[in-house]
Formats: C-alpha cells, sequence, structure tokens
C-alpha cells in the first residue's frame, strides 16, 4: 500500500517509495531478529559484538556512530555484555580516563558461531532478488542515504560557519554594556566609572 497523498507526481512517488523501502527494511529486520533471538542477543548486542569481533576493540564513542545509538545506551549495552563474560574494559594505555571495549574470549567465540549463522539467514532473506539486484539494491541505498548526508553535511557546515562569524564579530566588538559597568568611589577624584568588563 502507497500513499494516500494527492499531491505532485513527484511527492507520491518519492512517498511510495519511501513507504515501501520503510515497510521491507522493518519486515526484514523483524525476520533477522527472530533468529538473533534464539541465539540469544537483542539487535543490538549483536550489533555490539560484530562490530568489536570485525574492527576489534573500540572505544564506547566509537562504538555508537556504528551502531547508530548514543553514548549512554552503548554503556548499557556494554554493562549488560560484560555481565554475561561476552566483553570487557580495558583502560586505553597512557590515559586512565578512557576504555576500550574487547571481546573476551567467550564473546570472541560466540559471535562467531552466532555471525555465521546470522550470514546464512541474510543470504536466505536476500535471495528473492538475484546478485544483481541485490547490488543494485546496495548502490541505491548508497546513493540515496549520502544524497541526504551530503545535503544535511552542508547545510550543518553552513550552519557553522554562520556561528563562527557571529561569534568572531561578536569577540571584535568592545563591551561597552551599561549595565556591567560599575561605579567606584575614587579618595583623590570623585566618583569614576569603571567597566567591569
Amino acid at each position: 500500500m502507497g500513499t494516500h497523498y494527492q499531491g505532485g507526481a513527484a511527492e507520491v512517488r518519492a512517498l511510495d517509495a519511501l513507504i515501501k523501502l520503510v515497510r521491507c527494511t522493518s519486515s526484514l529486520q523483524t525476520r533477522l531478529e527472530v533468529g538473533l533471538r534464539a541465539e540469544g542477543f537483542t539487535a543490538t548486542q549483536f550489533g555490539t559484538l560484530e562490530a568489536l569481533f570485525h574492527l576489534g576493540p573500540l572505544e564506547p564513542c566509537e562504538l555508537g556512530p556504528k551502531l547508530l545509538t548514543s553514548r549512554p545506551n552503548v554503556v548499557l549495552l556494554v554493562d549488560h555484555l560484560e555481565e554475561r563474560g561476552l566483553v570487557r574494559r580495558k583502560p586505553v594505555e597512557g590515559d586512565r580516563r578512557r576504555v576500550q571495549i574487547e571481546l573476551t574470549p567467550l564473546g570472541r567465540r560466540a559471535i562467531q558461531m552466532a555471525f555465521q549463522k546470522h550470514a546464512r539467514r541474510v543470504a536466505k532473506e536476500l535471495s528473492a532478488l538475484s546478485a544483481a539486484e541485490q547490488e543494485q539494491l546496495g548502490r541505491l541505498c548508497k546513493r540515496l542515504g549520502r544524497a541526504e548526508s551530503s545535503s544535511s553535511h552542508r547545510q550543518a557546515s553552513k550552519d557553522r560557519a554562520s556561528v563562527r562569524a557571529k561569534s568572531a564579530t561578536e569577540r571584535s566588538r568592545p563591551r561597552t554594556d551599561p549595565g556591567l559597568a560599575r561605579t567606584v568611589k575614587s579618595p583623590v577624584r570623585g566618583e569614576e566609572n569603571i567597566d567591569a568588563l
């Protein structure tokens, strides 16, 4: 089922495509999560273990963007996985304030087995498309994702430049706000107005 919106052709086409993309993603994710749950993991727990398995030890601030989640959520995920003996926190050499998350031997064995099964399930689910269609889908998703992030990135860059320019202008102005001035009594000349800033 597509959109019920009665707008221009380009808008209706884009909304229909978006609805299909979101529904497809949701349906596929739900089917794949059944297998992950059977292995004893939530999707984010599995994603955490998979990232550590393929990328090696990571700091929470590096792990969050890879999982598309916030740093506080990463901390909670790591707490649960650490309780199960699957990961451990290791201080970063030379900076005791920072930690890296790494797989334990038990965690490495668990993700190796779970990932092999998951990869087979993903291949089975995507077998509805030919190899060429899967490659085309990958290219289209990448292009669509980058188009959004590129325009957002350009806008964010413009916004940051605007803030920097405004901030530089404000720093170059003398601070002569009369509300910040104070009057002090000089024993020699009477009262003088001295700017606090």
